[in-house]
C-alpha cells in the first residue's frame, strides 16, 4: 500500500492552493468587475472604466488589484511546496493556508479602494462595497481565522489519543 500520510499531505497543499487561488480570483473580478457595475448601474465596464480615467489611472487600480491577488497566490504556493518539502504534518500545511485565507481579509479591504475610491470620485456612488461577494470573502476569512485552532485542537487531541494508546501498549 502506498503512503497515506504522504498522499493526505500532497491532497492538503493541492486544495490549500485551489482554495487560495479560487478566493483570489473572486476577489479580483469582484473589485474590478463586479463591484463597479453594482456601483453604477445602466453602465457597462467601459463606459465606467473610461470615465473613471479621465480623473484617475484605472491601468494603476488593476495593477494593484492583481498584485494583491497575487501575493495572496504566490503565499499558498510556498506554503504548499515549503510544507511538503519540509514534511510537515498536513494539519500545519492547512493551518498555512487556512492563515493565508484568514489574511485575505485585508487583501479585500485594500483591493476594494483602489477603483472603488476612483469610481466614487467619478461617478454619484460611495466607496463601500456594492455586491455580497465582498460579504462572502470576509465571511470565507473569518471561516478561516474561526478553523485555525479548530484544527489545531483537533490533532492536539488525536495526538494525546495516540501517545496515550502508546503508554498503555508499552505497559
Amino acid at each position: 500500500m502506498g503512503n497515506t500520510r504522504g498522499s493526505v499531505r500532497i491532497v492538503v497543499a493541492v486544495v490549500g492552493v485551489v482554495v487560495v487561488a479560487a478566493y483570489a480570483a473572486l476577489l479580483a473580478v469582484n473589485a474590478l468587475v463586479l463591484d463597479p457595475l453594482a456601483a453604477v448601474p445602466g453602465q457597462s465596464l467601459e463606459q465606467i472604466y473610461a470615465r473613471v480615467d479621465v480623473g484617475n489611472d484605472v491601468t494603476q487600480d488593476v495593477i494593484g488589484v492583481v498584485v494583491v491577488a497575487s501575493i495572496g497566490v504566490v503565499l499558498a504556493l510556498t506554503a504548499a511546496v515549503v510544507g511538503l518539502a519540509a514534511r510537515l504534518p498536513a494539519s500545519v500545511i492547512a493551518v498555512l493556508h487556512l492563515g493565508v485565507l484568514a489574511a485575505g481579509a485585508v487583501a479585500t479591504f485594500q483591493s476594494g479602494f483602489w477603483l472603488g475610491m476612483d469610481v466614487a470620485d467619478s461617478w454619484p456612488t460611495d466607496g463601500g462595497a456594492h455586491t455580497i461577494w465582498a460579504g462572502v470573502l470576509y465571511v470565507t476569512s473569518l471561516a478561516a481565522l474561526v478553523a485555525i485552532p479548530g484544527v489545531l485542537f483537533v490533532t492536539m487531541v488525536r495526538t494525546l489519543g495516540r501517545q496515550r494508546r502508546q503508554q498503555l501498549a508499552a505497559e
